[in-house]
């Protein structure tokens, strides 16, 4: 029985496909890394994000207006990723949360939970780091599955 599902295993894993996710309504990568990238199943297909701090896609350049502002882009940039893989905020099944400083929870938080039905919100973890790219006060990334 154990080899069986091994096989099986095996079989679903070399019949995954791997599409990188782009689109204009996110800002392109600023490194070698794309903005997304499904792997996709015969029975499940899985996005993984990238991370996304508040860059404007127009401009490429961090918005103005604080923490509040900053989050605000950086989840609606992976709500564009998401969209882009034919998924919804819905379909996120984890994210991860990093910011400058500890105290800017609260405020990251109510933008969070904008995007998400009280519910049924993924899971999460949110850490303070020491630095982010482009100067950034927060950067979020995610993981969503159908």
């Amino acid at each position: 029985m154990k080899l069986v599902a091994l096989c099986a295993l095996f079989v679903s894993v070399a019949s995954a496909k791997r599409v990188v996710i782009s689109t204009p309504d996110a800002p392109g990568a600023i490194g070698p890394y794309s903005q997304g990238i499904m792997s996709v199943g015969s029975e499940t297909s899985t996005l993984y994000a990238a991370g996304q701090i508040g860059l404007d896609p127009a401009t490429g350049k961090l918005v103005d207006g604080g923490i509040v502002a900053e989050t605000a882009r950086a989840m609606a940039n992976i709500e564009a990723i998401v969209s882009a893989a034919n998924m919804t905020m819905a379909d996120i099944t984890e994210c991860t949360v990093l910011m400058l400083d500890i105290d800017d929870y609260s405020d990251i938080n109510s933008v969070y939970a904008e995007y998400f039905d009280e519910d049924a919100a993924p899971a999460r973890a949110a850490f303070q780091v020491v630095a982010l790219p482009g100067g950034a006060s927060t950067e979020v990334k995610c993981i969503a599955s159908v």
